[in-house]
């Protein structure tokens, strides 16, 4: 743990302020849900993820879809990367450059038209945005070496798959 050096009091109401500087570092956004964890006579708070309590079924996912599809699939919270298809196994953790960040900060998808070098991987790079309750919570990240019709094709099904799942969760 890293001490800041910094202090703060309890209000009355069991309340205390997160100095700015420390939310902009750790990228707390104003009404971003925190866990709460105790250890010892610790209160350690950590920014809470949605998409990193599935991670597990965000790994059986991402294998599926490489199986019946032959094309790698990756999977992020805000921050970094939390599940990853077999093949990718080495990107897990990667935390995200800003061109993904900002594809979150504006929900929105991206189908490169040439082959791009991200995460260490040249390919083509299908990106779809994961909304939940109307806030974009990361992404699914779909990797082909072959550029082809294939590629859209992928990212309708696995869109379609996106929407089901969080439906259900």
């Amino acid at each position: 743990m890293t001490k800041s050096g910094i202090t703060r009091r309890i209000d009355e109401l069991g309340r205390i302020v997160v100095p700015k500087e420390i939310r902009y570092n750790l990228g707390i956004r104003d009404g971003e849900p925190l866990e709460i964890y105790t250890n010892d006579n610790a209160i350690i708070i950590k920014k809470y993820s949605q998409v990193e309590n599935i991670k597990d079924i965000g790994d059986s996912f991402c294998n599926i879809i490489y199986d019946a599809c032959e094309v790698g699939v990756l999977i992020s919270d805000r921050e970094k990367i939390i599940a990853t298809s077999s093949n990718l196994k080495e990107i897990s953790n990667t935390i995200l450059d800003d061109k993904y960040k900002s594809l979150i900060d504006n929900r929105e998808s991206y189908i490169s038209n040439s082959l791009e070098d991200n995460f260490g991987v040249q390919a083509y790079f299908t990106v779809l945005p994961i909304i939940t309750s109307n806030d974009c919570s990361g992404l699914v990240i779909i990797i082909n070496s072959k550029k082809d019709e294939e590629n859209i094709k992928y990212a309708k099904i696995i869109q379609k798959l996106i929407v089901q799942k969080i439906d259900v969760v």
